[in-house]
């Protein structure tokens, strides 16, 4: 696996990428290209970091798995590619945006533009086997997504973190710095939204909590 990471991150996780689990993941990751349909593209499994860089954190938005079907993931939690539908999970985020301050659904479920603001659109497993949620869960992935919260939780300061769901919620153990901004929520799918999802206010909290400690808000 060719880790095409951005300068800052590639610094920040140098240790990460030596340690053995890593290797055993990366050996994994790459016969899983050779001879299965895996989603996101091998170009964009970083794509994420490579459209945030290290110091430039404001919010991380934590997901699980990349979307599984075609044509959808493309290496940020959540995002679709322009002209892709948006998958229930994005709509009800968009629902909550537009309850939450006012914001129409966009014309494209492509979050990149959250992204180049600071936004980490961090999935837990970074690829996917097509068609088969968690098949790439247990293979190291967690293991280095973890290291990728806690290195910002300890070494940055004021980050939001916006932690949808039982599976992200785990990762709330890491973030102990009191100078961060910990939200909890149900998922944004259709099985739990319903459950406080919308109506949690999380876009509002993260911009008002930004603007306190005087950082340039995003224009969600």
């Amino acid at each position: 696996m060719n880790v095409n990471i951005e300068e800052s991150w590639a610094k920040a996780l140098e240790s990460e990428f030596a340690q053995p689990y890593f290797e055993r993941l990366a050996a994994f990751v790459k016969s899983e290209y050779q001879s299965k349909t895996i989603y996101p593209e091998g170009k964009n499994i970083f794509n994420a970091f490579n459209h945030c860089p290290f110091d430039q954190v404001k919010v991380v938005i934590l997901g699980q798995d990349p979307y599984h079907g075609p044509g959808q993931a493309h290496g940020l939690s959540f995002s679709v590619k322009e002209g892709v539908p948006f998958p229930p999970s994005l709509s009800n985020i968009f629902k909550e945006l537009q309850r939450d301050l006012g914001i129409p659904p966009p014309p494209n479920g492509n979050l990149e533009r959250w992204a180049d603001q600071g936004v980490l659109l961090l999935n837990a497993t970074l690829t996917v086997q097509a068609h088969q949620a968690g098949s790439h869960q247990g293979k190291g992935w967690e293991e280095f997504t973890d290291a990728v919260i806690k290195i910002l939780a300890k070494e940055r300061q004021n980050i939001v973190f916006m932690l949808w769901g039982a599976y992200a919620q785990k990762k709330a153990k890491v973030i102990t710095d009191p100078s961060h901004l910990k939200l909890h929520a149900p998922h944004p799918s259709p099985l739990s939204a319903h459950r406080g999802f919308i109506g949690c206010g999380h876009f509002s909290k993260a911009n008002e909590f930004l603007k306190e400690k005087g950082l340039e808000q995003i224009v969600w």
